[in-house]
């Protein structure tokens, strides 16, 4: 089966309660997750600009965005931080503590080759299945990305933890995950630099 799956939630922020949900669910199950989400928050307490990462399964939460002051109507991302959190969730992998790893999506910094792109295929290459979230405004990049490795998964918790579980089943039997091409990186699974307008 395919060991790479993405899915599209059907309103601002389903991604991430679906996501969240299904992890809650495979850790009563045992299974040990890496990767980060979106924590839930109360949308009226925070700034406009404040962006957080729980990193999976314990913590922590990593702010990933700069708030450049109240004048100003625009954010940053922290790209420093970013690459902290991806580190620390691609160590977790290297070392083998991880059945599967959860992303809360597939952004602008993936698109360009950088963010969690690498961990992909980091965890693809040691047989680790990945299941991100993945907007409208990147599917284009994504499937790029992905080629014909990915599987596009419905908005449903149901369907969702039905892929994870038959992912991380012991027989399961990966679909391309250790082709790689000259430079390394699984075949199909090149980034492109997001288009722009």
């Amino acid at each position: 089966m395919m060991r790479l799956a993405s899915v599209t939630g059907q309103e601002r922020g389903a991604t991430d309660k679906l996501l969240a949900a299904v992890a809650d669910r495979l850790a009563q199950d045992g299974v040990r997750l890496a990767g980060a989400l979106r924590p839930s928050r109360n949308e009226a307490a925070v700034g406009h600009c404040d962006s957080d990462l729980w990193l999976l399964p314990e913590g922590p939460l990593v702010r990933i965005t700069q708030d450049l002051g109240t004048c100003s109507g625009a954010c940053r991302m922290d790209a420093g931080a970013l690459e902290v959190a991806v580190g620390m969730v691609t160590s977790r992998v290297q070392a083998g503590e991880a059945d599967l790893v959860l992303l809360n999506k597939f952004g602008l910094s993936e698109a360009e080759g950088r963010g969690f792109r690498a961990l992909i295929a980091e965890a693809l290459d040691r047989g680790v299945p990945v299941l991100i979230g993945v907007s409208d405004t990147h599917r284009t990049a994504f499937e790029r990305f992905a080629g014909d490795m990915a599987a596009h998964l419905p908005p449903d918790e149901d369907a969702l933890l039905a892929w994870c579980r038959s992912a991380v089943a012991p027989d399961a039997t990966p679909t391309g995950a250790r082709m790689r091409d000259p430079d390394g990186i699984p075949t199909g699974m090149r980034a492109t630099r997001a288009e722009t307008t």
